[in-house]
């Protein structure tokens, strides 16, 4: 592991990561920053604190439904999502019943 030192809001943080994370990690402190920067503009939100937060609700919200409906974050669309995760319950349900044989739909995911 590695230090990554990065500013957010004129703050300082040191952050551990895997050389191998190191790019991706500063990609995601110029989305937050850029995101607590525009909430601070416009005035609304006052107090690092709430200006953190309403940024992580709103990175987490983008993240789920993709910033542009027409376009879905990692290529999946709400519907396919769902559907994976209700085969994911159906797995651990199959699972949690028959602990020593093998799931039904254990091959899904490899």
């Amino acid at each position: 592991m590695e230090a990554l030192d990065v500013k957010i809001m004129g703050r300082e943080f040191r952050i551990a990561c895997k050389p191998e994370e190191r790019a991706a990690l500063q990609q995601a402190v110029n989305i937050v920053e850029t995101k607590m920067s525009s909430i601070r503009n416009t005035g609304k939100v006052v107090g690092l604190d709430k200006i953190a937060v309403m940024a992580a609700l709103q990175i987490a919200h983008e993240s789920l439904v993709g910033s542009n409906p027409s376009n879905p974050v990692l290529g999946l669309d709400i519907e396919t999502i769902e559907r994976k995760i209700e085969a994911i319950e159906q797995m651990v349900d199959s699972s949690l019943s028959n602990p020593a044989g093998k799931p039904k739909n254990a091959d899904l995911f490899e």
